[in-house]
């Protein structure tokens, strides 16, 4: 499998997981907070901060009714739309947006929700398009995202396994194979045991696409988990305060619970190691304090026929490996052993 490469960062087996801080609209519509949102993810280990580029108008019909997860977070009396029109941001306001991550030297990318979004952020040279979940069956959306030939974050939220092979198939029939997945669940906040994790897996299988994970569970716990799986993109939503009005605040990490999250997945993959079996330099240190050597077990005189009773083991690991006792039993030994003296090879025969 091919690693991938946005921004100049490549992403793969044997890389670091490339972490989004999902922003999308936890900036509430103003652009200044969408800027402190960048320094934030920065600060915080991030190497990726990721919005939702979109217009109201284009995303849902006047008449459409709120999810029931913005139902318990938002004014009920708003629509979707309403509360959509709210969460822009303008186009100058990108422009801004990706001048200042530039200069901060964090890679910026976003959600586009329309072929005039995606046109957009192409126009802004965005390194990769991010598409939600919400999109995922949305083939011809898919392959006009695709065919604009940058990486393509896909989330699989909400979607069935043959789904999931579907949009895979549409995106590299464009000939575009930069392409990640990323196992989701579709609630805000989602419960841990609807994360299923090992979906992940059996899509990277199923499909040969390099496999990430997009959180919404309230702890980082199965962050964590899906790093030690293999994942090699984690997204978490990603705010200032928690206690923001929003529909997404409510389930995303404020910047010190982010920067945990980062160490975390940082301090997994650091323990996942290489695989080969073999002790670690600092072991290596530790061999001779904490391993033993052959020693008799009484005082023993010359001439004594060795037994496994006569010998036992016992620290420092500067004498004989108790891995050799065989070599030594039923031999004689030449010369009187005292107790808890080193065996040596040359004084038996």
């Amino acid at each position: 499998m091919e690693k991938i490469k946005i921004d100049g960062r490549a992403i793969g087996p044997g890389e670091p997981v490339y972490i989004i801080a999902e922003a999308g609209v936890n900036h509430n519509g103003d652009v200044n907070i969408a800027l402190e949102l960048i320094k934030e993810a920065k600060k915080a280990g991030a190497d990726c901060v990721k919005f939702q580029t979109f217009k109201a108008e284009r995303v849902v019909t006047a008449t459409a009714p709120k999810a029931k997860y913005q139902l318990e977070v938002t004014d009920r009396n708003e629509s979707q739309l309403d509360m959509l029109r709210a969460l822009e941001l303008q186009e100058e306001d990108y422009r801004k947006i990706i001048a200042y991550a530039r200069e901060l030297g964090i890679t910026v990318i976003s959600t586009p929700y329309s072929k005039e979004d995606a046109d957009f952020l192409e126009n802004l040279d965005v390194p990769a398009f991010k598409i939600a979940s919400g999109q995922l069956i949305e083939l011809s959306f898919l392959q006009y995202v695709a065919r604009k030939g940058r990486p393509v974050i896909l989330s699989t939220g909400m979607g069935s396994m043959a789904e999931v092979c579907e949009a895979v198939e549409a995106i590299r029939e464009t000939g575009n194979e930069q392409l990640i997945l990323l196992q989701c669940t579709t609630n805000y906040p989602s419960d841990p045991a609807d994360t299923n994790l090992r979906a992940m897996q059996s899509m990277g299988v199923a499909t040969e696409v390099m496999m990430g994970y997009s959180d919404h569970v309230a702890g980082n716990v199965p962050c964590f988990a899906s790093v030690a799986l293999g994942a090699t993109v984690v997204e978490k939503h990603f705010t200032l305060d928690t206690s923001m009005p929003g529909p997404d605040h409510s389930s995303s990490l404020d910047p010190r619970g982010f920067e945990e999250l980062v160490q975390g997945i940082r301090t997994v993959s650091a323990a996942m190691g290489s695989g080969i079996k073999k002790p670690t330099f600092v072991e290596t240190q530790n061999m001779t304090g904490m391993r033993r050597s052959i020693v008799a077990a009484d005082d023993l005189a010359a001439g004594t026929v060795l037994t496994e009773d006569m010998l036992t083991f016992k620290r420092p690991a500067t004498g004989t490996s108790p891995a050799r006792l065989a070599e030594f039993l039923g031999k004689t030994l030449q010369s009187d052993l005292r107790k808890d003296q080193f065996l040596m090879p040359d004084q038996v025969k």
